[in-house]
């Protein structure tokens, strides 16, 4: 496979935020991969369980997609994934108010107060996030952009970037300049760059 991009890439250098405010096709489909393991870590952390996260995670996806226009950068702080966070929240709020119409079984009040005194896992703030959701979200964009270079060159761009090798040393290692490795970590950034723009933030 080459690294020059097919014509949709070629043609815009939209992020994947601007792809979805342009209701392209594959957007959603990419956001869900990148951020649908996130979403149902979420929910299994505010009390959903197998099939009833994934029941929640689409209905996030859902209530973001209707509702796009509504996700702001106002603020300092204000992140893609806070936004999705707190539609997570919510619509673990409405399951709970659900859960809360039906039949109870007993437990009395001291079981009601004990519950009361649980925190809420969801409503923490992103920065007590552990901060492997923000390297799953990384390598999972990677994953995205990964198939449109060649193996040299992704291995240049891992090499230098995960490794952290300098190019000389990797240059040396798969007889290419220095120049060439710099350029293939640039390539793949930017590409990065032009998938996800700052929707990791």
């Amino acid at each position: 496979m080459s690294d020059t991009r097919d014509a949709n890439h070629a043609a815009t250098s939209m992020t994947l935020l601007d792809k979805l405010r342009a209701d392209q096709p594959d957007a959603w489909a990419r956001t869900v991969r990148l951020y649908g393991p996130l979403v149902e870590y979420w929910a299994g952390r505010g009390g959903a369980t197998g099939a009833d996260a994934e029941d929640v995670a689409q209905e996030v996806f859902r209530e973001a997609a209707g509702g796009l226009e509504r996700f702001r950068r106002d603020r300092p702080g204000d992140t893609f994934r806070g936004w999705l966070r707190g539609i997570t929240r919510m619509i673990l709020l409405r399951h709970a108010r659900r859960r809360s119409q039906q039949p109870h079984g007993s437990g009395g009040t001291a079981a009601l107060a004990a519950l009361n005194e649980l925190a809420d896992p969801v409503s923490e703030p992103d920065a007590d996030d552990p901060v492997s959701e923000k390297h799953a979200l990384y390598h999972r964009a990677l994953e995205l952009v990964r198939g449109e270079f060649e193996g040299k060159t992704w291995a240049m761009f891992w090499a230098t970037t995960v490794d952290g090798r300098s190019p000389a040393e990797v240059a040396a290692e798969l007889g290419v300049s220095t120049a060439a490795v710099r350029q293939a970590k640039s390539r793949v950034l930017r590409r990065l760059k032009e998938e996800v723009g700052d929707l990791i933030d």
